[in-house]
């Protein structure tokens, strides 16, 4: 029988924790140690218990959860962290890379995500949430020169996608569900649209998109 992995969580809401505590002690490769409710008390709790992982939330007092991240990183190496968090925002998620965590997943996934989110990054990977891992592939691959935009279409291959979408009258939440991406990230690429075109309107962007034929494709 394989040592079951030692996992602390790590939230501000009590009903979240138990409700966490209820689903991970089900499992018999897992056993939670202790909880934190918030940043200080995290870094704290690592130190003392030493888990496996650590399951934290970004938004909470004393520090918050990018820097108990930081902090538990920079003391205790060995000890991997999981995000888990209420936002799909690809700014929250570059933070908690740079901190040093190892995963990233949503409160919204299914109890089975979160299991194998766990699973992952205790074995030493990293573990992102599918519509956050589109996201940052998509930005890694318009960095390529081949996916380069050019002077006369300044647009990426992504950015003309959800032009394209947005252009046939579909809302954010359509274009993200299309192209599973989230909202967050739909709506960041329109503000790159309208930032690299100065175009603002659904009627400009129409325009646009028509003149460069992506209403034909």
């Amino acid at each position: 029988m394989p040592v079951p992995l030692r996992l602390l969580l790590a939230d501000d809401h009590a009903v979240l924790r138990a409700g966490l505590r209820a689903l991970l002690e089900r499992e018999r490769d897992m056993t939670v140690v202790g909880e934190a409710a918030d940043g200080s008390e995290a870094l704290c709790r690592a130190r003392g218990l030493h888990p496996d992982v650590v399951i934290m939330d970004l938004a909470m007092p004393a520090g918050g959860g990018v820097e108990a991240t930081r902090r538990i990183r920079a003391e205790l190496p060995d000890v991997r962290v999981l995000i888990l968090s209420q936002h799909d925002d690809e700014s929250y998620l570059r933070s908690a890379l740079a901190a040093g965590a190892a995963g990233f997943a949503l409160k919204r996934a299914a109890d089975s995500e979160l299991l194998a989110a766990i699973r992952a990054v205790a074995g030493g990977g990293l573990y992102l949430h599918p519509s956050l891992t589109r996201a940052m592939i998509d930005e890694l691959l318009e960095r390529r020169t081949g996916d380069a935009p050019s002077a006369a279409d300044p647009l990426s291959d992504r950015e003309r996608e959800v032009l394209q979408l947005v252009a046939q009258g579909y809302a954010n939440h359509e274009v993200a569900e299309r192209l599973a991406l989230s909202v967050k990230t739909v709506e960041t690429y329109r503000a790159r649209i309208t930032e690299k075109t100065g175009l603002r309107s659904r009627a400009e962007l129409y325009r646009y998109a028509r003149d460069r034929g992506l209403l034909d494709a």
